[in-house]
């Protein structure tokens, strides 16, 4: 059984429940095509990896899709985004995992390697993140569970990340830190990645 378990929480690609800010500026078809770009991506860069990998549905779970080949699982409903995590890591903890990753499926400049390295800096520190240039984080990852990461945290708010590192740090734990990655959460934020691309 491998030790390493990572988590990928995504939604399916349905107009009108995916990427709402862009779609705002360029309408809904174009949101999902964003979104299903984001979500192949975000396989392309998970499938190289030999650990356990978890697709949690933030709706329901699509037997037939890209996610062929992976554990499948729903997201706790209807919590808030900090419960539904919570409750993520706890699951594959109690699954017999020594190390549990977190992403999203936001993150064009998310490579394989900062998986990687997510995992190596659980080797040493109790805490990995991957912080967001809006605030947030894109990758969160620890070796044991850690319920007060997700109480009462800000979340999709531009001090989440701080608040996360300083309740670390004042819980007495080591945390390790990956480079600053951009989420595609605004159309500007697209434009952004995809010229840089």
């Amino acid at each position: 059984m491998t030790q390493n378990h990572l988590i990928i929480f995504v939604k399916n690609p349905i107009a009108g429940q995916v990427k709402t800010r862009i779609a705002r500026i360029v309408g809904d078809e174009k949101a999902v095509a964003v979104y299903r770009e984001l979500l192949r991506h975000t396989q392309a860069i998970t499938q190289p990896l030999s650990d356990r990998r978890v697709v949690y549905y933030g709706d329901f779970i699509n037997p037939d899709d890209g996610w062929n080949g992976y554990d499948k699982q729903l997201q706790r409903s209807p919590a808030d985004l900090g419960e539904r995590m919570q409750d993520a890591f706890a699951r594959e903890f109690s699954a017999g995992a020594e190390r549990v990753v977190i992403i999203g499926s936001d993150c064009l400049a998310i490579t394989t390697e900062h998986l990687r390295l997510a995992f190596d800096a659980l080797e040493q520190a109790d805490i990995v993140i991957g912080p967001a240039t809006d605030g947030g984080y894109y990758l969160l990852g620890m070796k044991q569970p850690q319920p007060f990461l997700f109480a009462d945290m800000p979340w999709s708010q531009p001090e989440l990340f701080q608040l996360t590192e300083l309740a670390i740090l004042q819980n007495g734990l080591t945390v390790e830190l990956l480079e600053t990655l951009t989420d595609i959460d605004e159309w500007t934020d697209y434009q952004r990645a995809t010229q840089q691309a």
